[in-house]
């Protein structure tokens, strides 16, 4: 959770992760005119104290007498502990920040059923009262009660954000989110799906990504979707709908410590759904929304207070057919993603840990709608009277909108990382619905229209990427259409290039000389396998492009690699490389050399000098080279000089003795002929050098 800073009791702005400033006041010389403002939202919190003069025999009272403020739109009372219920009243009015005017007493409710499994402040419900700049709280314990400690009001700005709330254009459904498809309780004719709607992304009402700290977390599936109202009020217009929702993730996270919005989708009066909580709108992002039943399901939030309207504390109106709607539109999409049938029941086990003021026992299964409200995972009124009645015509116009889904198979093609690949034709297969006729479409286009009864079709595609789908047209009217396949047609083979042969260091015996090979392979689909057929059979990943292998000396070797592609197509490359060698004795030499008998040396037989500008030079045609060296503690250096030219200096010495050690290598780009010379440096205390000879590719 982020951590908040106070001092004292006086005016202090701490910045909080670069957008949020906090203030903890007892009074104020706030003189903004406007609580709308240019930039990120703020979160302003004063700690209210107690008020002796207005307690009652035995009632404690805590709050804010009428003060100027920062500015705000909307307000709510937070206390420390998040599951500590607060038995009493809360009652604030506020200032208009244009004609100055405060507004009658409102009641605020403790809420403690929206909420994380874990985590953060009590809190009551956050009012939306528009442009403001003073408030005045009385928070008033029952008989006898002590009030929560930490008792303050947060004041959000929502600020002015640059975003413009345009929905997204709706897309298939499903998306390749992997979530397994959840069986209902109430047996189903079959899975369903339902169109995606337009959404708005977080980003179109301004969400501060930087305050949202921690990665969001996912469930199995989504079984069941929860209604609620925000219970922010209804003084809003559609315009500031973003501001509304901007507000309330400031209070959700700013002020009552969680880590994102509690709510995975919202719907306004207007009908514009929105994007809630971070995660990814078509994955089963865990919420906070109903505690105690957070896992599986997703929280739909509806804008506004739909308590009844002779309610005595805060009455509320009864939802628009558009929130309906929407709320209808989107609770059908996502519970079509997992297979859910919007008017089935389906079961859930109780995560809240008894105590912690969970409507049921932990552990305890409990069935509910597929489309519940939140009242029926809680004790509360959420989601208000008049929109609880609703949803049951809520969950028949999910219903009306959703239709059997529609699987497909594809076949004579290649599957691999979420496509298929084939080099013309690819085969959708399904199993087909009475009196349902099915055509296939590729790029959005009619490629393929089955007769009736049919189980496949096929389709010939051009080379390139297409998207191909099965529709489906019922007897009933309804449509359908199956998960969108992508198939790339390739009629191009891998190529390999680049391909070479030259010296590596190792050891080198009489059979083998340690060579490396390399190359660079690349298809314009996806390669699927990778090779070699000669000199010997070995099999890599598509992404390799070194094989460290020997090559047989005084023989000509073709080394050949093979491609295929996930289409098919296969390529193959080849080059061929004659390997030499030249002995120690065959070199031209000067000073004094003396030789070494042992059967560790390359022929049983090496040459060594301690003497300083001794030289031993080789004149080869080839187009990669090695010096082969006995290595040992008490060897030292030469340097070596490449066509006349002096290189550098290999040091010899090696912690241990060593025999036929290819330490020093060098490749051209063609084969040619070259001279390569060594002279002993006579390095001190260990002047002499053992060599055994040079080898070389051509």
């Amino acid at each position: 959770m982020l951590k908040r800073t106070v001092i004292g009791t006086s005016l202090a702005a701490v910045a909080v992760a670069g957008t949020v400033v906090w203030t903890v006041s007892s009074t104020s010389t706030a003189t903004t005119a406007s609580a709308t403002r240019p930039g990120p939202g703020r979160v302003h919190a004063r700690p209210l104290t107690d008020l002796a003069t207005a307690a009652a025999a035995g009632q404690k009272v805590k709050g804010l007498p009428a003060a100027e403020t920062e500015p705000f739109s909307l307000v709510g009372v937070t206390w420390n502990k998040p599951r500590e219920e607060l038995r009493g009243t809360v009652r604030l009015r506020t200032r208009d920040a244009k004609t100055g005017r405060w507004s009658g007493w409102r009641t605020l409710e403790p809420e403690l059923a929206d909420a994380p499994d874990q985590g953060g402040r009590g809190g009551t419900n956050g009012l939306w009262v528009g442009p403001s700049n003073g408030v005045d709280v009385r928070v008033t314990g029952q008989k006898g009660r002590t009030l929560p400690e930490g008792l303050r009001v947060d004041l959000i700005d929502p600020g002015a954000s640059a975003a413009t709330a345009t929905p997204r254009a709706a897309g298939p459904a499903g998306g390749g989110t992997g979530m397994k498809l959840v069986a209902a309780t109430t047996p189903l004719a079959g899975p369903v799906t339902a169109p995606k709607p337009a959404i708005v992304a977080r980003a179109g009402w301004g969400a501060d990504e930087s305050l949202v700290k921690e990665a969001p977390e996912y469930d199995a599936s989504v079984k069941a979707a929860f209604v609620h109202h925000t219970d922010t009020g209804n003084g809003y217009s559609c315009t500031e709908s973003p501001s509304v929702i901007r507000s309330v993730f400031l209070y959700h996270v700013q002020s009552q410590g969680w880590n994102d919005i509690g709510y995975n989708f919202l719907v306004d009066k207007c009908g514009t759904i929105f994007e809630g909580r971070a995660g990814g709108a078509d994955r089963p992002v865990h919420g906070a929304h109903t505690y105690g039943f957070n896992t599986d399901t997703t929280g739909i939030a509806v804008l506004g207070t739909y308590t009844a309207a002779d309610d005595p504390t805060t009455p509320g109106v009864a939802p628009t057919k558009a929130a309906l709607d929407g709320t209808a539109k989107i609770a059908a999409w996502k519970l079509g993603l997992t297979g859910v049938d919007p008017t089935a029941k389906t079961t859930l086990t109780s995560a809240a840990p008894n105590g912690t003021g969970g409507k049921y026992p932990y552990g305890e299964q409990v069935q509910f709608n597929t489309i519940s409200g939140h009242r029926d995972g809680f004790a509360t009124a959420c989601p208000g009277a008049q929109l609880y009645s609703a949803l049951p015509a809520v969950r028949t116009a999910a219903k009306q909108i959703t239709v059997p889904a529609l699987s497909a198979t594809v076949t004579g093609a290649t599957a691999a990382g979420g496509r298929y690949y084939t080099k013309s034709t690819a085969t959708l297969n399904w199993t087909p619905a009475d009196g349902a006729t099915y055509t296939v479409s590729v790029d959005g286009a009619t490629a393929a229209t089955p007769a009736a009864g049919a189980t496949s079709a096929t389709v010939t595609l051009a080379p390139g990427t297409h998207s191909v789908q099965l529709n489906a047209a019922f007897a009933d009217g309804t449509t359908s259409a199956s998960p969108v396949f992508t198939i790339v047609a390739d009629t191009t083979p891998p190529v390999i290039s680049s391909q070479a042969l030259s010296l590596r260091k190792g050891t080198v015996n009489s059979g083998a000389w340690p060579v490396s090979l390399t190359w660079k392979a690349a298809d314009n689909g996806l390669l699927s396998s990778l090779k070699a057929t000669s000199p010997a059979a070995k099999t890599f990943s598509t992404t390799t492009t070194q094989w460290s292998a020997v090559s047989k000396p005084g023989t000509t070797q073709t080394w050949t690699l093979a491609a295929t592609d996930a289409a098919g197509n296969a390529g193959t490359s080849s080059l061929s490389r004659y390997t030499g060698g030249q002995t120690e004795g065959a070199a031209r030499r000067t000073g004094t050399w003396g030789v070494s008998t042992t059967s560790s040396y390359l022929g049983g037989r090496g040459m060594y000098s301690k003497y300083r500008g001794a030289s031993a030079s080789w004149t080869f045609t080839g187009r990669t080279a090695g010096l082969i060296f006995k290595r040992a503690s008490y060897l030292g250096a030469v340097y070596v000089y490449v066509d006349g030219v002096k290189i550098g200096t290999l040091d010899t010495r090696a912690s241990s003795t060593a025999y036929r050690q290819l330490m020093w290598t060098r490749t051209w780009s063609g084969s040619g002929t070259h001279t390569i010379k060594i002279v002993v440096a006579g390095t001190s205390g260990r002047p002499m050098v053992g060599i055994d000879g040079l080898v070389y590719l051509r």
